[in-house]
């Protein structure tokens, strides 16, 4: 449950899978302007796992130059709704989130004065 639990709430993962929801099929350099901050490297290791597990079939088309395109499985689909349940969430809740960590950080360095 662990294993599978870190692959599909790993960050790139969640923002990969979200960009393939929101898209029928991608290239990988439209996945990696779409997945804002993601380096080449872990897109490449993000894409091969999220591959491995079965919740992105990756076609090659025989090209000059090669084209490589990415879409979610059906597999990959069942995971759209907890995702965008998850996006709302954060939407909903990020000022709330801010907030709580202002008062957290506030609080810890009025105790690091009186140490």
């Amino acid at each position: 449950m662990s294993d599978i639990l870190n692959r599909i709430g790993d960050k790139w993962s969640v923002m990969v899978v979200a960009q393939l929801g929101n898209n029928t099929r991608m290239r990988f350099s439209e996945l990696r302007r779409a997945v804002d901050g993601v380096s080449q490297r872990m897109l490449t290791l993000t894409l091969r796992n999220l591959e491995r597990d079965g919740l992105v079939n990756r076609t090659i088309f025989a090209e000059v130059p090669p084209r490589v395109e990415y879409e979610l499985t059906a597999l990959g689909e069942t995971l759209l709704e907890p995702i965008y349940a998850l996006w709302d969430w954060a939407g909903a809740h990020g000022n709330d989130v801010a907030a709580a960590r202002e008062r957290y950080d506030a609080s810890r360095e009025q105790e690091i004065e009186r140490a």
